[in-house]
């Protein structure tokens, strides 16, 4: 599934600003994905765009965090 415009990724694992920033990578690394936003407090991503929903679960899986929705 593609997403276009934007979507709310849930995070778990999360626990500091450097955690914040690799995940921001990881997801800004992803073909398609024009912005990725990480809120440490709430613990979800913003992601701009139009990438593959699943290519952005993985890349989070990848940097060792897991996506809850």
């Amino acid at each position: 599934m593609h997403s276009h415009g934007s979507v709310v990724l849930k995070i778990e694992g999360m626990t500091c600003g450097h955690c914040q920033m690799r995940v921001e990578q990881a997801l800004n690394n992803v073909q398609g994905v024009t912005d990725a936003r990480v809120d440490l407090d709430k613990k979800e991503a913003v992601v701009m765009g139009n990438a593959d929903t699943s290519k952005l679960v993985q890349a989070v899986e990848d940097a060792g965090y897991s996506v809850t929705n």
